[in-house]
């Protein structure tokens, strides 16, 4: 029997040793990084398009997505609660910065802090617009806030610009995996890779 793609408690601790996160910490960041990437592109797409059937059905899905990455967002946080990520290898500590390292941990707080705030206030301008979530189409969710169009106006602005917030961060977090792995050449990336 193939076990290769198995993880043991094992190998789960081998990879931190080594200074890798775990396959699943792995995939759910390369899953959540796509699923944000994607929800952001046609987020603007949909936003541009004129009222009709379609934008209310592009509407639709746009929220599903947002729905799908609060799970994965929530099923992230717990996996990392539960599975302390490796350290930085010391290598790397000696040659990087202190503002550096402080940069690295700011950065991944800021990012759970927006993986929860992004879909939670979509969700909230959602139902406070009236427009409840019934997940694909199927499962009514229930409203997160009062239906008020003052309150869906003062919640618009904070979604819209949460969602820039965590594609400038997605952008700057790109930014220094190049520069580790481009100009330090330290094999940051190696942490991450799915192989």
């Amino acid at each position: 029997m193939n076990t290769t793609h198995v993880e043991h408690p094992a190998a789960a601790a081998s990879a931190r040793r080594a200074g890798r996160y775990t396959l699943p910490a792995v995939w759910l960041h390369w899953l959540l990084a796509a699923a944000i990437l994607g929800i952001f592109a046609f987020g603007l797409y949909m936003v541009s398009l004129p009222f009709s059937p379609t934008k209310l059905r592009y509407m639709n899905w746009h929220k599903w997505a947002g729905i799908l990455i609060l799970s994965l967002s929530l099923l992230r946080l717990l996996w990392r609660i539960t599975h302390r990520p490796p350290p930085l290898p010391a290598s790397m500590l000696q040659t990087m910065p202190r503002w550096q390292q402080w940069a690295h941990h700011g950065v991944h707080h800021a990012f759970y802090l927006l993986f929860f705030a992004v879909p939670l206030l979509g969700w909230a301008y959602s139902s406070a617009a009236g427009f409840p979530i019934v997940l694909f189409g199927q499962i009514p969710l229930p409203d997160f806030v009062p239906a008020s169009p003052e309150l869906a106006a003062a919640i618009k602005p904070w979604h819209k610009l949460s969602s820039f917030a965590l594609i400038g961060l997605v952008v700057l977090h790109v930014a220094a995996v190049v520069k580790h792995q481009l100009i330090d050449r330290d094999g940051l990336l190696g942490r991450m890779r799915p192989w």
